[in-house]
Order: structure tokens, then C-alpha cells, then sequence
């Protein structure tokens, strides 16, 4: 991700008259600001969403939700924001409101265009827009999280937030969005960070053995403990610890992970004392807890107790740009490897990764440019060396535009198949779609 410490300072102006709107933009832009605008409090608060806003201009009277309601949100949800408000004469009242709302300053209609300037300057005085610090890209990007789409901004905002805090924080994502990566980022840039990071895989430990793995036991504990072991937690002790595939843990070692986040000890296996600990816990996991929960598989009580901050990875689909982004970044890193010049991507190639749905998300980009590296001796990659598999999302040139999406969509699913040697598993994952529906539209 770049860092924005060099961008232009970003005013969003919202006002249902397209004309107060671009108004406000020809007097702003020259100034050197960067001008978003929206026409309703609700495109503003997607807005606000999806960029780093430093101030927000906003008209007092607006249709369906009012300019003052606006105040309270941007007050409410974005610190490092300034609001100031626009109004009418008749309407001062309403101006006056919004300064008691927490408006820094407000403008009344006519004004000229130093009024304009003056306000804004004041209004920005000695605010910091801290919705996308530089922080939180430096310390994705640091640590292997690349990008600056939407839903990546959002990602590093909750990095940040995450990283000053001592919170237990829960990791929601799809397998290969990074949620590894993520809790390292949470860890090192918090001031946990010159303490250990512990990462256990809780699926990948026979249950029998997990809870010695994390709590350690004493020697003779058990049949074959010929040897006293420290746990999982007592070496995370002053850091974190890391349970990925927490959904997979058995309903007695719930139990006493329960315990351990309530009590804030351990009891190691084979002793009658239990240890105190100083550990911030981190959990991930690819299912949806909410649904275990409710179906009886995970404790409702350790859900909340892991539910303090919650982090949810976008799947690689949803982030569109950074496709491109993390594409020439494998594809730089494997050459290098390979003591070899990084091949560039044609545009139709880029557009075949694009369009490819990537249900193995990052995880199978990296693995895909990987093979590209290992197996195309050409400075640039087309879409003939693509895998079967995308080579039918790459464009093709003019599109028949008289088709029914009827016939387009069965063309399509049928290129898939035949792409994939007509397995229909592989090719209902590629449509997004589960077999049931792929064998419906069959039919």
C-alpha cells in the first residue's frame, strides 16, 4: 500500500445541488485540496467508508436524512475528521445545531470565495485525518499485505486499531486471504512486538495431544512424558499467541481455553499449581463461527470471549486492483529466486487474473504466478500460458452483443468445463456456484 502522508488533503462536499457542489469544487482544487463530492448523506457515508477524509462540507438542509445527522455520524465514528456546515440565512438555526454537534465551523449562503478558504483553513487547523494513517499501510505492507483497494484500506485501519490494543482479537476470513499475516501485523506493530508471536494450527494437532502442546505438562504426567514441556502459552508469555483453526478445538479443550482467557492462567498438565500469564490471544478461523454456534459446535461463551475485536479479511474476488498489484509482486519475488528478469503481464493476461474468482484467494494467486515463473521463458506473459482454467476469462476481442444472457451464460459455463475436463467440482468453485445449482443449469 502507498503511504498517504504525501497525498493532497481530501475534502468531501455534500449537497443535493449538483451546481453548490461543483461550485465548491472549482474554488477548492485550486487551493491544492483534493475534492470528493456526493449528492445525499448516504453516498457520503459510503464515502467516508471507502477514503481517508479530512473534512467534511456538508449542506444543513438535505433530502431524506438531514446535513446535522451527518454531523453526529462523522463525530460519532471518525475522530480525525473536521465537519463544517453550509446554510441558508432562514436556516442559522440549524447551523447553530450543528456547531452544538460538534460541527468545527459553519458558512452562511452567499459567501465569498476567501470566506470559503478562511473557514476551511480553520476548520482543518491542527487535524489530523487518522482514518488511514500511514501507519496502518506501512505496517501491511511490512508485513506481506498488499494493496489499496477499498476493502484493504479498511483492513489496515482495523490493523491499526488492533495493534493498540491488548484485546483478544478473532479472524474471519476465507482459506488464503492472509490471516496469519494479519495477526503478525497486529503483533508487531503493537507494543507487544519485542516479545514472541506463537502460532499453532489447532487443526492440525490430534486432540489428545493439544492440550498439552498449549499448556505444557510436567515430566511424568502421562505415559511417554519423559520430559518436562513448556507450552504453547508460557513461551508466548509477555507477547501473543496465535490459534488458527480455532473451530476445530473439541468441546473440552473450548472449556479450557475458556478458562484460560477468563482467568488469565494455565494449568500445566500433571501440576497441582496453576501459572500465571501475560498473553494477548489471537484467534482465526475459515468457518463461520456464528452458524457453529447456533448449531451447537462451538461454545457460545468462548465465542464472545474471542468476539472482542473482530477482523474480517476480504476474499482476493472482492478487491479487484490488487490483483495487478500482488501479481507483479509474486512475480518479482519468484524471479529473483530463479536468478531471472521478472516477465511482465499483458493487459489480456492481467484481465484473465482479474476475472479469474480466486477461490484459494492469495494463497493460489502466489501459487499461479509461481508456476508462471517456473514454466514461461518469455520476457511477457500471455494468456496461452495462463492455466486452462482462466484462459476463457481473458477478452476476446469484439463482443456479440445480440446474444440472450441466456446463450451467453451456457457458452460460459460450458468453456468452464471443458477448461477443466468436465469436472464438475472444480467448475462449480470456479463459478461460485455449489454443484446442485452447476448440475441444474445442466440440465
Amino acid at each position: 500500500m502507498s503511504s498517504a502522508a504525501a497525498e493532497p488533503t481530501k475534502i468531501l462536499v455534500v449537497d443535493d445541488s449538483a451546481a453548490t457542489r461543483e461550485l465548491l469544487r472549482r474554488n477548492l482544487e485550486p487551493a491544492g485540496y483534493t475534492v470528493r463530492t456526493a449528492g445525499s448523506v448516504a453516498d457520503a457515508v459510503a464515502m467516508l467508508e471507502d477514503e481517508a477524509i479530512s473534512l467534511v462540507i456538508t449542506d444543513v438542509k438535505m433530502p431524506r436524512v438531514s446535513g446535522l445527522e451527518l454531523v453526529r455520524h462523522v463525530v460519532e465514528n471518525y475522530k480525525g475528521t473536521a465537519v463544517m456546515v453550509i446554510t441558508g440565512f432562514p436556516n442559522i438555526e440549524g447551523a447553530l445545531a450543528a456547531m452544538k454537534g460538534g460541527a468545527t465551523d459553519y458558512l452562511t449562503k452567499p459567501f465569498t470565495d476567501e470566506e470559503l478558504l478562511s473557514a476551511v483553513r480553520g476548520s482543518l487547523e491542527g487535524v489530523t485525518s487518522r482514518r488511514l494513517p500511514a501507519l496502518s499501510q506501512d505496517a501491511c505492507a511490512r508485513h506481506g499485505l498488499l494493496g489499496d483497494s477499498p476493502p484493504m484500506r479498511r483492513l489496515a485501519r482495523a490493523v491499526e486499531k488492533a495493534a493498540s490494543s491488548s484485546a483478544t482479537v478473532l479472524l474471519l476470513g476465507e482459506s488464503g486471504t492472509g490471516k496469519e499475516l494479519v495477526a503478525r501485523a497486529i503483533h508487531y506493530e503493537s507494543e507487544r512486538k519485542n516479545a514472541p508471536f506463537v502460532s499453532v494450527n489447532c487443526g492440525a494437532i490430534p486432540h489428545e495431544l493439544l492440550e498439552s502442546e498449549l499448556f505444557g505438562h510436567v515430566q511424568g504426567a502421562f505415559t511417554g512424558a519423559t520430559q518436562p514441556r513448556t507450552g504453547f502459552f508460557l513461551t508466548a508469555e509477555g507477547g501473543t499467541l496465535f490459534l488458527d483453526e480455532i473451530a476445530e478445538t473439541s468441546p473440552a479443550m473450548q472449556v479450557k481455553l475458556l478458562r484460560v482467557l477468563q482467568a488469565r492462567e494455565v494449568h500445566v498438565v500433571g501440576s497441582s499449581q496453576p501459572r500465571s500469564i501475560d498473553v494477548r490471544v489471537m484467534a482465526a478461523t475459515n468457518k463461520d463461527l456464528e452458524a457453529l454456534v447456533n448449531a451447537g459446535g462451538f461454545r457460545k461463551d468462548l465465542f464472545y470471549r474471542l468476539n472482542v475485536l473482530r477482523v474480517e479479511l476480504p476474499p482476493l474476488r472482492e478487491r479487484g486492483e490488487d490483483v495487478e498489484v500482488l501479481a507483479q509482486h509474486f512475480a518479482q519475488r519468484f524471479a529473483k529466486e530463479h536468478g531471472r528478469e521478472a516477465p511482465e503481464f499483458s493487459p489480456r493476461a492481467l484481465a484473465g487474473l482479474r476475472a479469474h474468482s480466486w477461490p484459494g484467494n492469495v494463497r493460489e494467486l502466489e501459487n499461479t504466478v509461481q508456476r508462471l515463473i517456473v514454466m514461461t521463458d518469455s520476457d511477457v506473459v500471455e494468456v496461452p500460458d495462463l492455466p486452462p482454467f482462466m484462459r476463457f476469462s481473458a477478452p476476446v476481442g469484439e463482443q456479440d452483443l445480440t446474444r440472450t444472457l441466456r446463450d451467453v451464460e451456457r457458452d460460459y459455463v460450458q468453456r468452464v468445463l471443458e477448461s477443466v475436463g468436465g469436472n464438475k467440482t472444480r467448475a462449480a468453485e470456479i463459478l461460485g456456484i455449489d454443484r446442485k445449482t452447476l448440475r441444474g443449469k445442466l440440465q
